[in-house]
């Protein structure tokens, strides 16, 4: 049994309507509790603020188009290289970092628990074996949907069940936590070098459209009683005036759950864009942010961009190519059978580029004017909008309109008269930010009921104080020390044990991969259907059998069982 006592602790805790009370944090073998005995080891937090582990709902750390776009950018390699230190490994990377690299950058910043974006199902292996590299973050992976014949077959059928059937066998199969849709129906075009612009385009070959997609799964999503609701890549990404398929996207989402979200819309800043062309584009935070007010049935992150070199990765092939012919630069594209696609493009955001700054305005918009902080989180789209070691400077924009105030005046002159960031006055608190970066997290990925996102009793010991007073700052002046404490905690704790002090990693970790398991009725277990079978065995390249991730490849598995109502 080992026991830590955490005093004087000034703690923000939403989920448990704390906010700001200075108190002391009971642990006993990784779980918070009532009490401890007098043998316990104890930490003086001196009044800092704590708050649970960090949690990022949506980021791409592990993978194959992860590891791809390693190698294919050793130049970003050199950067960010630190020597092995005590139980730290040597690292690499700014953008994309090796995975000891990730999880080192999230512990020093309080991070506990992440989420992969979007993995392809037949690629899962890959996933989960640098999950296990990747030590002192719970991991869990989207699982990629948007383009699986199956899945498409049972919406063109109409067959709500079929396509819940079909979820379950896959995120069992491979060991997924949720539903993910990326340019859905897009990503199926691109196979055969087409696209959909929107949700009511046809998609080749299977006449569904990504309107129907969507609201199949996101009522198979809801009989399948996952943790998580669909996590949607909204079409149309990054072109201007996409604003209005993502504002049609929204309208298609029905209310279904009375604890969590039905959607979860991802890295929305990139869906927000008016104009025509590059030439008009501006912000449509405005009318994209109203449509959210008036939905609580949906949740967005941010996906902020921010200045400076980074390497966009997504599964929306099309997209990529896209960004490709507009850049020039290095650039892949992959096409995963009857599941994905994926593309990589190194990208460098300009402050010297209208819409570059266009776009970073758009972000921040976002989180000020969706007036619920637990309807819009933050995150960057890790790498593509910026690398998450930008999310300190992130917070102190949104705390501080100094702050983005002296930013404004350094970016393209004309941005002023495309956006209305200059004009919000409104500064996110303490418990905001609590709510934006780990809080909303927990409730919006469904993981609050195993001891995620807050510290009441009970909740697994995932803490991080950061070197700073709330009592004594105010962000709005004192940006720069809110910027520098949320870069370096002064202590991580993970699962009871002191993993990270000052920044550095004190101890070796081992991770837990969290995924989900809808237990169906015998009738709609696909892997004993003739149809299914017999058209797997026909269009994949690998066997049935071959095809599930073997329980060797999670040695610390964290299962969220639910029973499917088929």
């Amino acid at each position: 049994m080992t026991e830590l006592l955490l005093r004087n602790a000034c703690v923000i805790d939403p989920l448990n309507r704390v906010n700001g009370d200075v108190m002391d944090i009971a642990i006993r073998d990784g779980w918070i509790v009532e009490s401890v005995g007098n043998g316990a080891e104890v930490i003086d937090a001196r009044g800092f603020l704590t708050l649970p582990g960090g949690i990022d709902s949506h980021t791409h750390i592990c993978g194959t188009k992860v590891n791809f776009g390693r190698y294919m950018m050793p130049e970003d390699m050199r950067a960010g290289r630190t020597i092995r230190k005590g139980v730290m490994h040597a690292t690499s990377g700014y953008s994309v970092p090796t995975t000891y690299g990730n999880s080192y950058r999230y512990s020093a910043m309080g991070y506990t628990s992440i989420l992969e974006g979007a993995m392809a199902p037949l690629e899962a292996r890959h996933t989960h074996e640098e999950f296990s590299a990747t030590p002192l973050q719970d991991t869990m992976a989207n699982t990629l949907f948007d383009g699986n014949w199956p899945v498409m077959e049972a919406v063109k059928e109409k067959d709500v069940k079929r396509a819940a059937a079909i979820v379950a066998w896959t995120l069992a199969a491979v060991k997924g936590f949720a539903v993910k849709l990326t340019n859905p129906g897009g990503t199926e075009a691109w196979g055969w070098g087409k696209n959909v612009t929107c949700i009511r385009d046809p998609v080749p070959h299977f006449e569904v459209t990504p309107a129907e997609i969507i609201e199949t799964l996101i009522r198979a999503n809801e009989l399948l009683r996952l943790p998580h609701s669909v996590h949607l890549h909204c079409n149309n990404l990054g072109a201007p005036g996409n604003y209005q398929c993502t504002i049609g996207t929204f309208d298609l989402v029905p209310d279904l759950n009375k604890e969590r979200q039905s959607l979860y819309a991802t890295h929305v800043q990139f869906h927000a864009y008016g104009g025509t062309s590059w030439k008009d584009i501006n912000s449509k935070a405005e009318p994209v942010a109203y449509s959210v007010n008036r939905k609580p049935q949906i949740v967005i992150d941010m996906g902020q961009m921010m200045f400076g070199k980074t390497t966009t990765m997504t599964a929306d092939g099309p997209m990529e190519w896209n960004l490709y012919r507009l850049h020039h630069n290095k650039w892949s594209n992959h096409d995963v059978e009857l599941e994905t696609t994926s593309g990589i493009i190194p990208v460098y955001y300009s402050k010297k580029s209208l819409v570059n700054c266009v776009m970073w305005a758009i972000g921040l918009e976002l989180a000020l004017l969706v007036k619920d902080p637990w309807q819009c989180l933050l995150a960057t789209d890790n790498p593509n909008g910026a690398p998450f070691v930008r999310y300190p400077e992130i917070i102190g924009l949104l705390m501080s309109k100094r702050y983005r105030d002296e930013e404004f005046r350094t970016i393209h002159p004309d941005t002023g008269k495309r956006v209305i960031l200059d004009t919000l006055d409104r500064e996110l608190g303490w418990h905001d930010i609590a709510v934006m970066t780990r809080a909303g997290q927990a409730k919006a990925l469904g993981i609050a009921k195993i001891g995620k996102g807050h510290l009441g009793v009970g909740a697994e010991a995932d803490i991080a104080v950061y070197p700073i007073r709330i009592r004594d700052t105010d962000p709005s002046r004192d940006y720069a020390a809110v910027v520098s404490a949320f870069q370096r905690t002064a202590w991580t704790i993970k699962r009871g044990r002191v993993v990270c002090r000052d920044g550095d990693v004190v101890v070796e970790g081992t991770n837990r991969t969290i995924w989900a398991n809808s237990r169906v009725p015998e009738a709609f277990d696909m892997g004993r259907d003739p149809e299914f079978v017999k058209k797997f065995d026909r269009y994949y390249t690998v066997r049935m059998a071959n095809y599930p991730v073997q329980d060797a490849y999670i040695p610390r598995s964290g299962c969220i069982e639910s029973e499917a109502v088929l």
